[in-house]
């Protein structure tokens, strides 16, 4: 049992590590809302949507999806254009930090928004979905849930904490030249992965 909440840890950290439209959104947020309890509705959004998406991969649904060649290359092709706008929206929006004022989301915005970049991201979903729902197979019935509880909590508590990080970096940078420069850097690793992605689908299809 301790092996499978452990393996679950250090999957689901691996997987939730890389600075991706997930990650940013909810630092972004964090920097940007007055106060920390401000960004709760992002935060909650993003770990829900992650254990809606990890429940779906112990259950099996990552057979479904990696069985059929046209529902990954759908996936694919929609996650594509999908970050290639993120990054550009990315890219152009300036620091919502200046001269000590907010422009932050209202709580049904953030909501929408963090749903839409978890549910609609298929690398990721891909992602949680394969890599996760393959490795949930080595275990049965309590284990099989211990394994996904881990991966679960993960989410919830670095989701937190890139909120927390968020809100004290907002705090510190108030010029918002620390934000404007994190953005740009976002943008570019967002192109980067939409990249990656037309090479998957490029190689699918071949």
């Amino acid at each position: 049992m301790l092996q499978a909440f452990l393996h679950g840890i250090i999957l689901a950290f691996g997987l939730i590590l890389p600075l991706g439209v997930q990650n940013v959104f909810v630092f972004s947020q964090g920097a940007t809302q007055p106060t920390f309890m401000r960004a709760l509705p992002v935060v909650i959004t993003a770990s829900l949507c992650d254990t809606l998406l990890i429940a779906l991969a112990v259950l099996g649904v990552s057979l479904i999806v990696l069985t059929f060649t046209w529902l990954k290359a759908t996936l694919f092709t929609i996650g594509f254009f999908f970050l290639l706008y993120m990054g550009w929206v990315t890219w152009r929006s300036e620091s919502q930090i200046k001269n000590g004022g907010h422009q932050s989301l209202p709580p049904k915005r953030q909501i929408i928004f963090a749903a839409s970049v978890s549910l609609l991201n298929p690398h990721a979903i891909l992602d949680t979905i394969g890599v996760i729902g393959t490795s949930s197979l080595t275990y049965n019935g309590g284990e099989k849930w211990k394994f996904a509880l881990s991966c679960i909590l993960i989410s919830y508590l670095w989701f937190f904490g890139l909120a927390i990080a968020g809100r004290a970096l907002g705090t510190l940078d108030r010029s918002g030249r620390w934000m404007k420069t994190i953005n740009r850097i976002s943008a570019l690793l967002i192109w980067g992965v939409a990249c990656y992605m037309a090479v998957q689908l490029i190689t699918e299809l071949s």
